[in-house]
């Protein structure tokens, strides 16, 4: 009986020390991440691998897969696969950011000073999109190639293009070129979200800060603008317009975030005719007939008449059918031309006014004009967090009317990338601006600078690598 016991104690001594000397499947991984953070880089190009592939929906094959270590359980497979996690989240792409521009006549210098505010704040990378008259080109690529030690900066240049039928009417729709915006999410067909911006705009905080409002757009909003006025007793669209706008007083589009995506599949609800057929087939061939006035030949031949008949409006109604972005533009412009003044602009409200669920609108922060300190302060949001893109339009860089507008331009203008540049920037700048109380705009002169502070700020708090 005792030398069978000894014999067992004997077996089980044995065993306990095999299993202590050999070393598990999850032993074996967490050894090798240990080797791999004292310096060997095979694991950890081994385990992001893996969770390359293993995204894309394949197994993890290679040096990474089963046959190349069969002692590995399932189990030790997947403690591979959630450790590659923590190796490949800092590689992931960093999101870039998409700006576009259209610049005609005597525009360079403006579109020059927006794009360099725009850089001086951005912090992720930046895809500019430039559409210029053909003799811009050689000098936006002569300024702009000056700027190749901006490493998260690339632009791409672009003729004025317009559908060739119509491109001198719309050429010549409001100012020169400046409808070509309406044709973005037709030319840009890669790009998903873009911000479209005058070439007076200045940048007075990081771009990144109005990308992100993409990120607050409902599943029905496609665009966002701000009220072309705060002030329904001095609004235009409200006191003269002659053809349908947004809301109370109008939109304007010299700042227009847009989701291309959603606006190249959306169907847009308009009113082009006004009739009463007796019933449903007598109204889709009244429906066809007046799209087909509105297009030339080779556009009838394009326009997709059966998939425009299905999504007429409610029969009830009688008076208004749903067309894509491509096909809206030219009927549009056909039924107001005559009763437009500020061109696209106006078709963009006469857009919104019949989808009016399609528009997110921000604040006047986001775009603030003369029109809302030149009769007193109306812009709230502006008093209290401070102006964070300015929009001299009617030409204020450039005269003496709003000298507070024009010295925020000159100072951007004449600024550089240089660190001690920008550094010194906001002094003489709040300095030129006292001298403007004795204008409206002057008055309020602070909330010029006050976001633009911040920024300055928040740039050199930033890593040198962010900048």
């Amino acid at each position: 009986m005792r030398r069978y016991l000894r014999v067992v104690v004997l077996c089980l001594a044995c065993g306990f020390c095999s299993l202590s000397s050999t070393p598990s499947p999850a032993r074996r991984v967490l050894e090798e991440e240990r080797a791999a953070v004292a310096g060997s880089r095979r694991p950890q190009r081994f385990l992001a691998r893996a969770w390359t592939r293993r995204r894309a929906g394949g197994r993890p094959r290679g040096p990474a897969g089963p046959a190349a270590h069969p002692g590995r359980s399932d189990r030790a497979e997947k403690n591979v696969i959630f450790s590659s996690v923590r190796y490949s989240v800092k590689a992931q792409p960093v999101e870039r950011m998409h700006l576009a521009v259209v610049a005609c006549g005597e525009r360079l210098q403006e579109t020059v000073t927006m794009l360099k505010s725009a850089l001086i704040f951005s912090i992720k990378p930046l895809q500019v999109h430039i559409f210029a008259e053909d003799q811009l080109h050689d000098s936006f690529k002569g300024i702009l190639d000056s700027w190749s030690f901006l490493q998260t900066f690339n632009y791409s240049l672009y003729p004025i293009t317009f559908p060739s039928e119509n491109a001198v009417e719309w050429k010549k729709l409001f100012k020169p070129c400046a409808s070509q915006r309406l044709f973005l999410p037709l030319i840009l067909k890669d790009v998903d979200s873009l911000l479209y911006v005058d070439t007076d705009i200045l940048f007075l905080r990081p771009i990144d800060d109005i990308w992100s409002l993409l990120k607050k757009f409902n599943s029905t909003q496609i665009a966002a603008m701000a009220p072309e006025h705060e002030e329904p007793r001095i609004g235009w669209y409200n006191r003269f317009a002659r053809h349908p706008y947004y809301g109370k007083t109008g939109v304007n589009s010299g700042v227009m975030l847009m989701n291309m995506t959603r606006m190249r599949r959306k169907y847009f609800k308009i009113e082009l005719f006004r009739i009463c057929p007796l019933n449903l087939e007598e109204l889709k061939k009244s429906v066809s007939s007046v799209l087909l006035e509105h297009y030339s030949r080779s556009e009838q031949m394009a326009l997709h008449h059966s998939e425009v008949m299905m999504h007429i409006d409610d029969v009830n109604d009688m008076t208004a059918v749903r067309l894509r972005w491509g096909d809206i533009l030219m009927p549009l412009l056909k039924k107001y031309k005559l009763n437009i003044t500020w061109g696209d602009q106006d078709l963009l409200n006469i857009i919104f006014f019949h989808n009016p669920e399609s528009l997110f609108v921000f604040p006047c922060q986001w775009n603030y004009r003369p029109d809302h300190c030149i009769y007193g302060s109306n812009c709230r949001e502006a008093e209290e967090e401070g102006i964070f893109i300015l929009h001299g339009n009617r030409g204020v860089y450039h005269d003496d009317k709003q000298p507070a507008f024009r010295a925020v331009y000159e100072a951007l203008r004449n600024c550089s990338f240089e660190d001690d540049n920008i550094r010194s920037l906001l002094k003489p700048l709040e300095l030129e601006l006292q001298k403007t109380v004795h204008t409206y705009c002057g008055k309020s002169y602070k909330i010029f600078i006050k976001q633009l502070a911040k920024s300055i700020q928040d740039r050199y708090t930033r890593p040198p690598k962010e900048r």
